[in-house]
């Protein structure tokens, strides 16, 4: 079966509704006065992406933030997103409008157990697939993303000991793509 590459999904910035609502327009009011990027991920309600510079993937709208040259980035989206975004662009203001935003998959692998599993497997080799919190990142060997993962995994030496983290569905499609025995953390997305 042939790996298909993957290029991040980012759209084209929408033109303004013919009517924004108050909210809306206060929303770009603030937008253009404190110098503000606005980036929505592509699960975002209608309103919300009306209002964005762009629409995307979590991947391509990381890009993007790396790409702005706004002063701050909304990022509407979940934890991992808006932390990805920082990393990419330490010096900026990135901002999450609801800090609740969580995600399953994300959730799944909290870095403090990942930290006890490694402490007591100091070999292992993390894969860590890159919708993962900043703390798991940092735990990890490597990060991957799902277009570039088979490519990355056939690359690391034979004698390594691999645990892939989070999504377990991922790794085990990259342990099957490449052969490799892999650990993998039972973690999963309950949307996909």
């Amino acid at each position: 079966m042939p790996v298909l590459d993957y290029e991040p999904l980012v759209l084209a910035p929408r033109s303004a509704p013919p009517k924004l609502t108050p909210i809306q327009e206060e929303i770009l009011a603030l937008k253009r006065e404190r110098n503000a990027v606005i980036l929505a991920h592509n699960y975002q309600i209608e309103a919300i992406q009306q209002v964005a510079d762009y629409v995307g993937d979590s991947l391509g709208l990381s890009y993007q933030a790396q790409a702005a040259q706004a002063d701050v980035i909304l990022f509407c989206g979940v934890h991992f997103m808006a932390e990805t975004a920082k990393i990419v662009n330490p010096a900026r203001t990135v901002l999450l409008p609801d800090i609740d935003a969580g995600c399953s998959l994300s959730d799944s692998c909290p870095a403090e157990r990942l930290a006890a599993y490694k402490a007591t497997n100091p070999n292992v080799y993390v894969v860590a697939y890159i919708n993962c919190s900043a703390g798991v990142k940092a735990l990890s060997d490597v990060i991957v993303t799902s277009g570039n993962a088979v490519k990355i995994v056939n690359q690391i030496p034979a004698d390594k000991d691999i645990l892939f983290v989070p999504d377990q569905n991922l790794g085990q499609w990259v342990s099957q793509q490449t052969g490799r025995q892999m650990r993998l953390w039972p973690g999963s997305c309950y949307a996909h």
